[in-house]
């Protein structure tokens, strides 16, 4: 576990891992599952629904299913003007929406969350006013940010997947945008299922490795090239933050790998053009989302529906340190110049622009 000083006034890191965690219960199966797993449910699904909005069957699939979602406050108010604008980004405009994931033990996704939990994914994912593309834009968990006061927390600087702990997905929202300045047009958040459902709805997928990662649970190792995974042994190699390059920032690149080869192994199978097929990747969906009680999936749906898997891109917001000695534990430095530059080409809809002129992000389609 963490073994970081935890000043009184924050809450325990629950995002560490021991290497020493063994499966348990089905072959591969941990008996903790984190919440970036379940985050990869959402955004996996997500961008499912963006390519199946051209099937005539996968608009009613998403109508059948929009009412099944749990939902929730996932957002704090915001002022009339920007409500309002909101609303006109969704008929003609960008669209950011915030993406959760999270370890289970909250009772309410948009409350206030037991001291401990915390936020292991958050992504901000962009939608082009052209809906032809999208980027997805990973904040690192550990980030060290400006978390405004809600819940149990009086404000100042923490982590920012403390913010879950203290205010649940409101004050995570708030801080995402204090740091962004990005209004946010939707939230959803990940509760009960995990990739592994996805990944075995699938039938399996094959995921390019571009470097060598050895497993700390097991004696697998993925040399570089590419490899055939079930949803247990892509669970595993996801987990992988000791034995991977960049630790925690080499995890978030294997779940992008994974992520990618779900939806290549979907296009490739013309799943969604498959009733029954399109069917239980929406079922899943069904068991794993909440989204913020104004979101309209059928809304999202027409939103994404020209997108194409290779019009996606994911990306990592810049940092300068990994390794940030503060009262809350070491944490990682943004870059501050290089983040904010980033996140005004969200704002401004000029993303795909910047992360070509910036490759050095970790960009990736």
């Amino acid at each position: 576990m963490n073994s970081d000083h935890q000043d009184p006034g924050t809450a325990p890191d629950a995002t560490a891992e021991p290497a020493t965690e063994t499966p348990t219960g089905r072959k591969g199966r941990f008996r903790r599952r984190p919440g970036w797993q379940k985050a990869l449910i959402v955004l996996s699904v997500l961008l499912v629904v963006a390519v199946s909005g051209v099937v005539g069957g996968g608009y009613l699939l998403v109508s059948r299913y929009s009412g099944k979602v749990d939902r929730a406050a996932l957002l704090p108010s915001v002022p009339a003007g920007e409500a309002e604008q909101s609303k006109e980004n969704w008929d003609s405009g960008a669209l950011n929406l915030l993406m959760l994931g999270s370890d289970s033990r909250a009772t309410e996704p948009g409350g206030t969350s037991p001291i401990g939990e915390r936020s292991d994914t958050i992504m901000l994912v962009h939608i082009a006013k052209s809906r032809d593309k999208a980027t997805i834009v990973s904040i690192p968990r550990d980030s060290y940010v400006d978390v405004p006061a809600g819940g149990s927390w009086k404000g100042g600087k923490n982590k920012i997947n403390a913010a879950f702990a203290f205010g649940g997905a409101a004050l995570t929202a708030a801080t995402v945008r204090k740091l962004t300045g990005v209004p946010l047009d939707g939230a959803m958040i990940a509760n009960f299922a995990s990739i592994v459902d996805l990944v075995d709805a699938v039938d399996g997928v094959n995921v390019c490795v571009p470097y060598d990662v050895k497993s700390t649970f097991s004696a697998r190792e993925w040399k570089q090239g590419c490899h055939d995974m079930d949803g247990d042994v892509a669970e595993e190699f996801m987990r992988q933050r000791y034995n991977v390059p960049g630790g925690d920032f080499g995890r978030i690149r294997n779940q992008q790998l994974v992520v990618k080869a779900v939806i290549a192994k979907v296009a490739k199978n013309n799943m969604l053009f498959k009733p029954l097929a399109l069917d239980s990747l929406l079922g899943i969906a069904a068991d794993s989302l909440t989204v913020d009680e104004n979101l309209d999936l059928r809304d999202l749906t027409l939103a994404v529906r020209d997108i194409r898997p290779a019009n996606i891109t994911f990306a990592t917001v810049p940092y300068a340190s990994s390794n940030l000695k503060t009262p809350a534990g070491s944490a990682v430095d943004l870059d501050y110049d290089a983040s904010t530059a980033m996140f005004a080409a969200i704002k401004n809809d000029t993303i795909d622009q910047w992360l070509l002129a910036n490759p050095d992000s970790t960009a990736s389609n």
